[in-house]
């Protein structure tokens, strides 16, 4: 099963992330970007697909710059349900940290066919390693592509915005798209460690 691996690595007693079931949405696929603060702070990218989020940990996060590729380290499918999740993973706990969500919205394949066309050309993307795809989101917009890379290890792959009418051409920190309230920022300003003055 899908999940297996995912409800494996959770202690649902403790932590409040939803159980693993597959599920699918009613009508346009879903992807969400979730900033996640764990041992280290990175974003969660995850596309719907096959009743499941298919997920990559971007340790610096999408960006809408062509020039950019983004290391995307694939990662155990997450249940539909997680798109809305948002807390508190407790210590001792895998994932342990906050999780809050960066964007989300609907997406396609390249082509903006119909849902089942759509599905089965993603399907073939992500077997083969070239996933195109557009997002629909409120920051990330427009044509993308996941390209898996082949000589490095299973799981690692490439996160690269297409050149189209939404792409930038300065530079795109996914940090500054964050709003300053957010709950990761909250504590990172709370537990910020003080600086080192340098002795003269």
């Amino acid at each position: 099963m899908a999940l297996t691996l995912y409800n494996k690595k959770r202690n649902f007693k403790e932590t409040a992330e939803p159980s693993g079931e597959v599920k699918k949405s009613v009508s346009k696929l879903l992807f969400v970007v979730q900033r996640h603060k764990a041992s280290r702070l990175h974003y969660d990218f995850r596309l719907e697909l096959d009743g499941v989020l298919k997920s990559w940990a971007v340790p610096k996060g999408p960006s809408m710059n062509p020039k950019d590729k983004r290391l995307a380290m694939m990662v155990e499918d997450h249940p539909y349900d997680y798109k809305d999740f948002a807390g508190v993973i407790p210590e001792g706990n895998y994932g342990a940290g906050i999780v809050e969500i960066w964007d989300s919205g609907t997406y396609t394949d390249i082509e903006n066919s119909s849902e089942t066309v759509a599905e089965k050309n993603l399907r073939a993307g992500l077997k083969n390693g070239d996933l195109k795809f557009q997002l629909f989101g409120k920051k990330l917009k427009g044509e993308f592509v996941l390209v898996k890379l082949k000589s490095k290890e299973d799981n690692s792959w490439l996160l690269i915005k297409h050149n189209d009418k939404y792409a930038v051409d300065t530079e795109y920190n996914s940090e500054e798209q964050t709003p300053k309230n957010s709950p990761i920022n909250k504590w990172l300003a709370e537990n910020k460690k003080p600086v080192k003055k340098k002795a003269k």
